[in-house]
């Protein structure tokens, strides 16, 4: 039986948005400690605020504060806390109404336990200690048994103002390539570059996926290809990625290696970033331990003809 091939993967990236009016005026009061909703013309009061009524589409502007504390109108008990969650012991996340509101603000409730939660309990905002124009600005919700809170009488006009968030959106999964790109992967364990060739139209397809993309049939004979190949296309890098030990600007590019008919990604090292061009003629660089290519340089051969692979741009 042969081994199974997996691993764990992390796909993440910082994704950064600006803010209108409306959410800028609720994040920034958050951070001083109130909450904003938005008023709509038929007297509701929306929280957290949008820019348009959600019911009629008309623009809205009207900020208005409601208070600190309210009303849990339905919950789900989170026995396994994960990476990233507002509380790293189990919580209930809950949608409460807050005094003043027409809708629900969903959130962490900090309890004991699920029998301590109920539809219609009162709890109020617990805030974090330090504040930076966020929803983490509430730490959480915890149980409450006194009075409405009070208002701070707050218009929505605040000093430095929240105009954007960052917010990091992260994906962790395990891996497992099938027969295909396993015997493609350990392949590259020798430093050998292995496709399959289409039984209908005789393309090979590198890295396999065990079918044809074009005809859907099932491929099976395995086709040794490059080292070499051509650099199809490319982009110049200029933004440095997280975690990533590559000076920018670094070019980053399709290759189709010589016998196959797809382009593969590679990085393009070797070569100043401006003098990088479409039908250069590339090898592999491999490191000591490497189970891929490190990047791919210049091979000092005339480029390619444009059409000779036109066909993989």
């Amino acid at each position: 039986m042969p081994e199974v091939l997996k691993a764990p993967l992390v796909v993440e990236f910082p994704f950064t948005r600006s803010l209108g009016p409306v959410q800028s005026a609720f994040l920034t009061g958050l951070r001083e400690r109130v909450v904003l909703g938005v008023k709509t013309r038929d007297g509701r009061t929306l929280v957290p605020p949008v820019e348009y009524d959600p019911v009629t589409s008309e623009d809205l502007g009207e900020l208005v504060e409601v208070a600190s504390t309210g009303t849990v109108t339905t919950w789900a008990w989170n026995h396994e806390p994960r990476r990233g969650q507002p509380l790293d012991t189990p919580f209930a996340w809950v949608l409460v109404k807050l005094d003043g509101a027409d809708t629900g603000l969903l959130h962490a409730l900090d309890a004991p336990g699920p029998d301590a939660v109920q539809t219609g309990m009162r709890v109020g905002v617990r805030w974090a200690e330090e504040r930076s124009g966020a929803i983490t600005d509430i730490a959480c919700f915890e149980p409450y048994d006194g009075d409405r809170a009070e208002l701070t009488g707050s218009d929505g006009r605040f000093e430095d103002m929240v105009t954007g968030i960052v917010a990091p959106a992260r994906l962790d999964y395990t891996y497992s390539p099938g027969r295909a790109q396993s015997g493609y992967i350990n392949a590259l364990s020798d430093r050998r570059a292995v496709g399959e060739r289409c039984p209908s139209c005789r393309k090979v397809y590198v890295p396999p996926r065990g079918a044809c993309p074009t005809c859907g049939v099932a491929t099976s004979e395995q086709v040794e290809v490059g080292p070499r190949g051509t650099l199809t296309t490319y982009c110049i890098v200029n933004i440095k990625a997280k975690n990533l030990d590559i000076e920018v600007p670094y070019v980053y590019g399709h290759i189709a290696l010589d016998g196959a008919d797809l382009a593969l990604h590679g990085r393009i090292g070797g070569i100043p970033y401006d003098q990088v061009r479409m039908g250069l003629r590339v090898e592999p660089v491999w490191t000591d331990g490497g189970r891929f290519p490190d990047h791919y340089r210049p091979t000092g051969e005339p480029d390619a003809d444009y059409d000779t692979y036109k066909e993989l741009v």
